[in-house]
Parts: C-alpha cells; structure tokens; sequence
C-alpha cells in the first residue's frame, strides 16, 4: 500500500514538472494581422507579396481600444493573377519528377494593398509565421516558417523589408522591384530579382537615343526611390559615355501641384529637345499630360518606362495625339503553358474566413462575381448583395484574370519560383563531405537555413520551357531583357501596342539591341524619327568646341585651321598633317603639297630654256662665221684664238644655265654653280687677255715698245687663261667637298607648297666664286677702259670696256635681286642675270665685227682696219 502511494506521488511530481515545463516553453504572438492570403502546406514553403489592392484604409488609432486591423479596397485582378501565378509555378513543380523529387513545395501568399506598412506586416508574418501558440523543441530544429519570398512588387517596400531580411539573410526574389540601389551586395546580400534593374533599363534607352541619333533629351522622373535612381542612372551613364545629355530634368510632384505641372509643361515647350523619357507613375503621367493638351505641347517623342510602357489608362483616344508613337521599354514577355486551364480552376473555399485560409480566392470571387459570401471575411467591406455559391463559372464572366496573350510580371514572378525550386535542389542534391559549408557540410530538410539557399542561389542557372536563360550577376540581377514596344495609333482611334525590337545581355555576347524601324509609327506627317540634337553634328573638316556653360552636347563647329583636317563626323580635335602634305580646301584630307620648283613645263621656264638654246646657237653661228670668214683681216686683226675661245665659253655659259631649270638634285646642285663659275671665268679671262694683247701691242708700236710682245705670245695666253681658270676651278672643288650644295624642300615661303631649291652649303664659297668673277671683270673692265682711246680706226677695246660695263652692271643688279626672290625665283634671277650677261658679251664684242663681215665686207680690209681708209 506504502508502495503503491509512493508511486502516485512520483507520478504526480512528474506530471507536475513536465507541465511546468511545457508552460515554460510555450511562446504567443505579441500581435496577430489580419492578412488577407493564400496558403498550401508543404514540406518548403515559399512566401509570397503581392499587390491585390490597390489602396487602404486605416483605422482611427485612438488606442482606448485594441486597433481595429486596416481594411483594403479596391481588387487589382493583375495583382491576383500574378499570385495565382506563383502557385501555379510550385503546383507545376510539385508535378515535375524530376525537379525536387522527393519534396513537396507549399506556399503562404500575402496581399500587401500597395503600403509600405501592411507589406512589411506581411513579410514579417511570413518569417515569423501567424501560429496562435507554439512550442520549442529541445533540439531547436525544423524549417522555418518559409525558407525565401516571392516579391516584393515596389522598389520602395523591397527595399524596406530586404533591409531587415538581409539581416537574417532570408533570400527575397524580387518581380518587379527594378530600383538600381538594390544591386549593393553590401546593404541587400540576400537580395535577388527576375526583372532587370533600372541601371540595365537607362542603359537599353541609351542605346535607343544612340541608335536613332538623339542625343538631346528631356527627363522626366517620380518624386521617390524609382525616379530618382534613375535620373542618377542617366546622368552617370551619359556622363561616361559622352554621347549625349539632358536637355532638363525635372522631378514630378506626387501632390500633382498645377503650378508646377505647368511649369514642367512651360519648360518642355520652350526646350529644343524633341524626345521626353518619362519615369514615373501612372497617376503622375495623366495628371501632367492633362496640362500638355492644354497647353498643345505637340511634336514630342515620348520615351517610357517600363512602369508607363504598358498602362493602357494613357493609351486613350484624347491623348494618342500627343502620345502616338511611343517608345517604350517592357518587361520580357513570356509564354506559361497550362496557365489559363489553372486559372479556370479556381475555386474557393468556403470552409475557412479567415486568413488562415484562402481569403484572396474569395474576395476575388466576390470581385468578379458581383456576390458575397455568409457570412463574409472579417474586415471585407466589398461585393454586392447577392450569395456567392463558389460554383460560379470563369469562362462566363469578362475577367483580366484569363487573358494570357501579354504575360510580362507573371513570367518574371515564374522565373522567381523556379530560380527558389532549382536553388533549393541543388541544396538537396549535395553529397555530405562535400558540401560548401563548414566542414564540407549540406543543408538537409530536417534543418533547412535560408543563408544555405542564398548560396545556391548565386549559382543558379536553368533556360525556360520559353528558351529565357535565367541567372544572377554579381549583384544578384537577372540577365536582362526587354522588349522595345511602340504605341501604334491605329486609323479608326484604337491602340495598339506593338513589339518592334528587344535589348538584352547575354553571357557572351555582351549587351545587343534589335530594332525593326519599318514596324514603327512615328506620329509625324513624314512618318520618320525626329532629330533631337543641341547642335548639329559637326561635318568632316571642322571640330567641335564645347559651349562655355552648355552641357557636352552643345558646342560649335570650327572650321579646321590650315594644315590640319578633320575626316569624321563631330571630330573632337584636327590633326596635323604629315610634313609632306597639306590639308584640303574642304580640310577633310590630307593631300600632297603643291612643289614648287623653275620647271620646264612652265611659261618662266619655258622662256628662260628657248633664250638659253637661242644664245648657244647663236654662239654657235657666230664661230661658224668666224670659222668661215678666219682668213679675212678683221677675224685676224682681233686675236682669232682667243675669240674662238671666248665664243666657246660663252656657249658653255648659255648652257649651264640649263642646270638651274628642273627639279633640284644633289648632282645639278653641286654642278650648277661649278660650271656657271668656271665657264664665266674662262670668258672673262679670255676678255682680260684679249685686253692686255690690245694694250700690249699698241704700246710696242712705239718707238722701243717691241720688248713688251715677248709677254703676250701664243702660249702666254693661253698659259694666263688656263692659269686663271684653274683658279676658280680649285675654288670650287673646295666649296664643294668641304660644304656641298645640296637640294632642300623650303616650307617657308608657303605652307601648302614645297619649294625645292639648292641650298648653297657655304655662303663663303659662293661668295668667293662671284667675287673671283667680278674682281677678273673689273680688271678687264679697267685695263680696257684705259685702252679706249687707242688711235685703230677699229679698236676692240672700246667694245671690250662695254660689254665688261653692261657684264659689271648685270652682276651688281643679281646679287640684290637674288637675296630678295623667294623660292624658284631666285633661281629665275641667276638664270636671267647669266643669259643678259653672256649675251651682252656676245652682242657687244661680235656684233659689230658680224655686222662687217656679213653686211659690209668692203670695210673687212687691212686698210680700213689700220685706219687708212676705204678701198674704192
């Protein structure tokens, strides 16, 4: 008896402990929301936020009460269809034997009515999950109330609910959410989305405004995280690509202030820019375009976001003619086979009110349907009189929910689900030992952590049943794409949005974009793109110079300055041309420089070649007549030795004068002067030693003169004249090994010309050379001068003072006129100074004795030339 009493006590004492114990350990929610959802068991679950609603309303918090929850109104049956969406993707999967085999996905959809407030409830009922009690276990193990989210829609609240998500690295699969900012790893590490960022949607516009060549356009942008992220987008990338720029930018109201709509509106009239981006929201963009009818702001081409691409409460017949022909971009439209059979199976049920169960279901029924259920959900204001039965038929009724022809966020919501399934089969199909986790640990069903499904999220790749390659970058963003649609204003008013391009970014390819132009309507009379540009493209031959205060798309054409060239359109700066080259009158190419030189084929040359070859043929005739004629007493009378040797030197004088014509050379620079002063000095001194034998043979005609003959025989001239010559014979030798002439291109007298001329090597040589010349001229000059007066009837030396006056008055004349000629005149100027010089020799010392022997041989006697009269 003792014992059995012992026992009842030890019975009760332990029924005692592990009741206190249970008390202990059990936990109640501090605050329960009453959320309107949709719910499936599962082995996983998934969470879902959707915007069902579109707007709410808040009870009066007074708080002498306990708060009444906040009541949502006005059904979004996108909104729906897209939930719908997600359980008709892990519907499918459950289906798939060959994607999570062994594991069934549930899912706990929540409707967030467009606030921040009633989203970030729903996410933190779905991380924390809405039992009214549960109990810990002693292990702490099992999943958690669901293992990654669907959503959200808005960039604003995934932003909000990601920042707290982050922290316990719950993975977030956005659909809709494409603010830029949510690409930092740092701030959003378990952050994911199916739908490209803004960054990639600025960059695809920016690839429009290039392609059809605008690169001056207006920007129009929200008052919250979406708008203003992507004005920063677009000022950065601009910036870095430098090839185009703002014309304004100005920032919507979200109070629809109509003083600054119309100033908005004011600015886009009066601005230059033709092509407007819009980022915003659709309730902005009617309230501005209401104020752009009123003031007739037309001729603008409107580019849209994807948020506007897409919103048919614009695409009205009293708006299309300013808003025809809109460009946009729009999320990748997809195709979900089996969705539509899906849709048309829903039903609700009627066994659960609360949002335990599947609220949503009814009040979309109750939406479509016109009816309510009894007694209705707790909090639903909506629905008309009449009892709700459930069995009602879809394909009766006119909904949005079953058309399925423009499957866009639903496709992107499709791609989140199946990115969270493949993830999550990865995970399982881990081998222990060889997993990435501590210890080459995996993740394992009986303890699931969210952190371990990031992991494979980074890493997940899969192609849709649509051909759509789905994976995550860097920043955890999707590839992207988007479809390029215009807003065809069809003749009989209607609508329509057409697909004419798409711009994306593949793994290998980098970013492509596709543009059908003959698709486009263009709401112009011409039916082309618009030009919207700060200031024209600069043509070739000019350069472009920035505005002083002007952004980078506004500048001046300047014409290229001489020498340089410009060979492409709006060229930032002209290029120098090579040495040899010389720009263009249109200073678009470079082409040869014009050379200048004293050429044959020109009318100079031309004139300077005849006088040469006419003065050695004369020179030639006159020693043929003297050749003939070398007996008669005037030929003898004058020295014919020398004077056959003077006309030889003159003709060799005439004929140097052919180097100094043609394009320069190395061998006619070195010739030229060589054989001009050689050729002149063997004349002159021809002319002194015909001097001096004139004096010398006058003054042995006197009484005890005769000694003086013995100097001035036949070898004692031609002994000075060789003598002489050699002279400057070794002059020149000297000038031209120690400091050559040589041919040199000038580019100083023209800089579009080349002018090629010999360079005299030695200023010293040449000045040697002439003085030599002109000191023998001289001398002939005076001794001849002195000989003037002899009493000869036919004395030489009176001819040989003038031509020695007319050779001395030419060669003074050169040397400043030499100095003075640019280019190949100068070499003109020496030509003519030697052919006037050599041919007022010629004409002074053999014209007279020509002009006797051909026209007066009567006077060709030795009487007359003795002065003693003539023959009868």
């Amino acid at each position: 008896m003792l014992l059995l009493i012992y026992f009842m006590l030890l019975y009760c004492y332990f029924s005692s402990a592990v009741s206190t114990r249970l008390l202990s350990s059990s936990c109640q929610l501090l605050g329960h929301f009453d959320l309107n959802g949709m719910h499936k068991a599962g082995d996983v679950v998934l969470g879902g936020l959707f915007k069902v609603h579109f707007f709410s309303v808040f009870p009066d918090l007074s708080f002498t009460s306990e708060p009444q929850p906040t009541s949502c109104h006005g059904f979004d049956v996108l909104g729906f269809r897209r939930a719908q969406t997600m359980a008709f993707a892990i519907d499918e999967i459950n289906r798939n034997s060959n994607l999570l085999p062994n594991v069934t996905l549930g899912y706990s959809l929540y409707d967030n009515c467009a606030k921040l407030g009633i989203g970030f409830r729903a996410a933190l009922s779905l991380a924390s999950g809405q039992e009214e009690q549960f109990i810990l276990e002693e292990t702490c193990v099992g999943a958690p109330p669901v293992l990654g989210i669907v959503g959200d829609s808005s960039s604003t609240r995934s932003i909000a609910i990601s920042t707290v998500f982050s922290l316990y690295r719950v993975p977030m699969v956005s659909y809709f959410a494409t603010c830029s900012c949510l690409s930092d790893r740092q701030k959003f590490p378990s952050f994911f989305r199916t739908i490209p960022s803004d960054a990639f949607q600025v960059r695809a516009m920016i690839q429009i405004l290039n392609h059809f060549g605008w690169t001056w356009a207006g920007l129009l942008v929200s008052d919250d995280d979406y708008g203003l992220h992507a004005a920063r987008s677009f000022q950065s990338d601009l910036a870095q690509s430098g090839e185009g720029c703002l014309a304004y930018l100005e920032v919507l109201p979200w109070d629809n202030d109509p003083s600054e709509l119309r100033r908005i509106v004011d600015v886009m009239r009066k601005s230059t820019a033709r092509v407007v981006i819009a980022f915003a929201h659709e309730s902005q963009m009617i309230n501005l375009m209401e104020e752009v009818v009123r003031q007739n702001v037309t001729g603008l081409q409107w580019m849209a976001s994807e948020a506007l691409t897409t919103a048919t409460v614009l695409q009205t017949p009293h708006l299309m003619p300013y808003l025809g022909g809109t460009l946009g971009i729009a999320i990748r439209r997809g195709e979900i086979p089996g969705l539509r059979e899906f849709l048309l199976k829903i039903r609700p049920d009627q066994h659960h009110n609360n949002s335990y169960g599947n609220s949503m279901i009814r009040q979309f029924w109750e939406h479509t349907f016109q009816c309510r259920f009894a007694p209705p959900p707790a909090g639903w204001m909506e629905g008309g009189g009449s009892l709700c039965t459930g069995q009602e038929d879809l394909e009766e009724v006119e909904t949005e929910l079953l058309d399925i022809s423009d499957l866009r966020p639903e496709y992107n919501v499709y791609k989140a689900v199946y990115a969270l399934a493949y993830a999550l089969d990865d995970m399982l199909q881990c081998e222990s030992g060889r997993g990435p986790f501590s210890r080459h640990s995996c993740g394992n069903l009986k303890r699931l952590e969210p952190w371990q499904l990031v992991y494979y999220l980074e890493k997940v790749n899969f192609t849709t049943a649509f051909g759509d390659e789905v994976s995550f970058d860097e920043n955890s963003d999707v590839l992207p794409i988007y479809d390029i649609m215009n807003w065809l204003w069809l003749p009989d008013g209607r609508t329509e949005v057409q697909n004419v391009g798409e711009v994306k970014r593949s793994a290998f390819k980098g970013e492509e974009l596709t543009i059908d132009e003959n698709k486009i309507f263009w709401n112009r009379e011409s039916n082309k793109p618009p030009r919207s540009v700060c200031s024209e493209s600069c043509p070739p031959g000019t350069r472009m110079a920035r505005k002083k205060g002007e952004p980078e798309c506004c500048f001046d054409c300047i014409p290229c300055s001489e020498g340089k060239i410009s060979n492409k359109t709006d060229s930032m700066e002209c290029f120098l041309c090579p040495e040899d080259f010389w720009s263009s009158p249109q200073r678009d190419h470079c082409v040869p420089k014009k050379t200048e030189f004293l050429s044959y084929h020109e009318p100079l040359g031309i004139c300077l070649t005849a006088a040469s070859l006419l003065g050695t043929c004369i020179c030639a005739v006159v020693l043929g007549i003297f050749i003939y004629h070398c007996r008669t007493p005037i030929v003898r009378a004058n020295n014919s030795e020398l004077s056959f040797q003077l006309l030889l030197s003159l003709k060799l004088c005439f004929l140097c004068s052919l180097l100094f014509i043609g394009r320069p050379s190395l061998w006619t620079c070195q010739l030229r002067h060589a054989a001009f002063g050689i050729s002149f000095v063997l004349c002159v001194s021809c002319i002194l030693v015909k001097t001096m034998v004139v004096l010398a043979v006058f003054k042995a005609s006197k009484p005890g003169g005769g000694a003086s003959l013995k100097w001035f025989g036949v070898l004692q001239q031609r002994g000075t004249v060789i003598v002489l010559t050699s002279i400057q014979a070794v002059i020149c030798t000297v000038w031209i090994v120690s400091a050559s002439p040589a041919p040199h291109k000038n580019t100083q007298y023209h800089n579009d010309k080349i002018v090629y001329e010999c360079v005299v090597g030695s200023t010293v040589g040449f000045a040697v050379l002439l003085g030599y010349i002109g000191s023998l001229a001289i001398l002939s000059f005076l001794i001849a001068f002195i000989s003037r007066n002899l009493p000869d009837s036919f004395n030489e030396a009176k001819l040989i003072t003038f031509s020695m006056l007319i050779f001395c008055a030419v060669w003074v004349a050169f040397v400043p006129a030499y100095i003075s000629s640019p280019g190949k005149y100068s070499d003109a100027v020496e030509v003519f100074a030697i052919l006037a010089s050599s041919f007022g020799l010629l004409v002074a010392l053999f014209g007279p004795k020509c002009y006797i022997i051909l026209l007066r041989p009567e006077r060709n006697t030795k009487k007359v030339i003795m002065g003693r009269g003539v023959e009868s």
